[in-house]
């Protein structure tokens, strides 16, 4: 089983506002279309509720949704209580990876369980008011690589780059 977190910071790692995401970086989501299609994605119930219903399931993934309420239920998504049991299902899942899309709860709780291998971050050069935060990282435990900028431009309003951590 490969563990993998993605996530857009901004510079206070800010990653949302009113269960919202905050900015629209169309090369940003295009790398995370891209990087999480034919995958498994986990995500809290808060995070689920904040796709807008027409993109509900995320299309060509297997959407997962972690929830403390065992009646939940989400359309074309597995459920599970717990980011534990969730891993303990996929444990012999060799072909997909298993990447944690958030949110603030999820990441932390994925971070403390030292079962991610890699991670992606895209560190945005501008402050949006967050009201939620992804965790401060060790990164003195990860090598690390710079896969592209992004500079401020028609579609972006504001610059960014992607940053893949792989545990060491």
């Amino acid at each position: 089983m490969k563990t993998a977190l993605i996530v857009a910071i901004d510079a206070n790692r800010g990653i949302g506002k009113d269960n919202d995401l905050m900015w629209h970086l169309p090369n940003d989501m295009k790398f995370f279309k891209e990087t999480t299609q034919n995958q498994i994605v986990v995500m809290g119930r808060k995070n689920y509720d904040s796709i807008p219903e027409r993109f509900r399931p995320l299309p060509n993934r297997l959407n997962v949704v972690l929830t403390r309420n065992p009646d939940f239920q989400a359309p074309g998504c597995k459920v599970f209580t717990s980011l534990e049991v969730c891993f303990d299902f996929f444990k012999e899942e060799q072909e997909k990876t298993i990447f944690i899309i958030g949110g603030g709860e999820i990441y932390k709780m994925a971070l403390e369980s030292e079962r991610i291998d890699e991670m992606f971050i895209t560190y945005i050069d501008k402050s949006y008011g967050a009201d939620t935060f992804f965790p401060s990282i060790d990164k003195t435990k990860w090598k690390e690589n710079k896969l592209f900028n992004q500079e401020i431009d028609d579609l972006h309003e504001a610059s960014f780059q992607v940053i893949h951590y792989v545990r060491k």
